[in-house]
């Protein structure tokens, strides 16, 4: 009879993860939040170069047939809008690290204010608590409906 496998609690380490009865952006949560943002980077370039990889082969190749062409265009024109929020995702990525060094990761460029553990776990280049952010939305949007 096998045997039993013993519970993978035990031996799974349990990941930290940032909360509030921490003091705010605390060595803890400054190492957390470099640890995703540095893992984040380093998962987009190998995203990026896995599919420049795999795509390198077809640069040559150029087809009689008009729909081929069309197709290999479209492609191109995709992958390229793809690189492109990688590289500007990878810059803001960094800007956050710069944050993280200085002390102002965290704080929300309007406002000063913390912009709290939640929405930096959801999205860690955050800038803008989500009342700044809601703030900014509705002028963009009264901005465009004008």
């Amino acid at each position: 009879m096998p045997k039993k496998i013993t519970n993978l609690k035990k031996t799974q380490s349990k990941k930290y993860a940032p909360n509030d009865k921490e003091k705010y952006m605390c060595a803890k949560h400054k190492k957390f939040f470099t640890n995703e943002l540095l893992r984040w980077k380093r998962d987009i370039v190998k995203s990026n170069s896995l599919s420049n990889l795999l795509n390198s082969g077809d640069d040559n190749v150029s087809s009689a047939d008009i729909v081929d062409q069309a197709s290999s265009l479209t492609d191109k024109s995709v992958e390229m809008k793809s690189l492109n929020r990688s590289r500007k995702l990878i810059s803001k990525i960094e800007s956050a690290l710069k944050r993280i060094k200085d002390g102002t990761y965290g704080y929300c460029e309007e406002t000063g204010e913390p912009i709290g553990l939640k929405r930096l776990i959801a999205r860690p280049i955050a800038t803008l608590s989500i009342e700044a952010q809601e703030r900014h939305e509705r002028d963009e949007k009264v901005f465009i409906d004008d």
